[in-house]
């Protein structure tokens, strides 16, 4: 049974991030969403309440787990007898990124692959900034992500 690994801060979590997990699960047995602590960056939401608000997100999509961490990420996947590594692709701009970040994983361990998923003609803009911008100024963010992380959004920014 192959596992794969869905990393991110998901800071929020987005439809945009749902799409891509529903259609690994459709590839493959068992998906973790590791949600990063990510040291690099300052996000809006605590760990536990990211973990918590993919959770809810992800709730009616099979053999899917949710579990944070603050470990390298190739500890994180040898932890957890993963082999791939899924990554979504907005935009071309987003390729060269993720391609370096293959290519290092790769390096510190060439068992483990990387696949990349395209968003959806429907997601390709969304991102994780954009939703809280657009909170942030009193716009609605409930076409973007989970009626729990609206919730959650506009009690974080009041």
């Amino acid at each position: 049974m192959t596992t794969v690994v869905y990393p991110g801060t998901f800071d929020p979590f987005t439809n945009g991030h749902t799409d891509i997990v529903r259609r690994a699960a459709s590839l493959f047995p068992r998906v973790i969403v590791a949600v990063a602590a990510n040291v690099r960056k300052t996000p809006l939401f605590a760990l536990a309440d990211r973990v918590a608000l993919a959770q809810e997100s992800l709730r009616d999509v099979p053999g899917v787990d949710v579990i944070g961490f603050d470990t390298l990420l190739m500890d994180f996947i040898h932890a957890h007898k993963a082999r791939v590594i899924i990554r979504g692709l907005r935009a071309l701009s987003d390729f060269e990124y993720e391609f370096q970040m293959a290519g290092m994983n790769r390096r510190l361990d060439a068992s483990v692959e990387t696949l990349f998923l395209p968003a959806s003609e429907r997601d390709g803009a969304l991102s994780s900034s954009f939703v809280k911008e657009i909170a942030a100024l009193g716009g609605d963010v409930g076409a973007f992500v989970h009626p729990a992380v609206t919730a959650a959004l506009a009690a974080a920014l009041r």
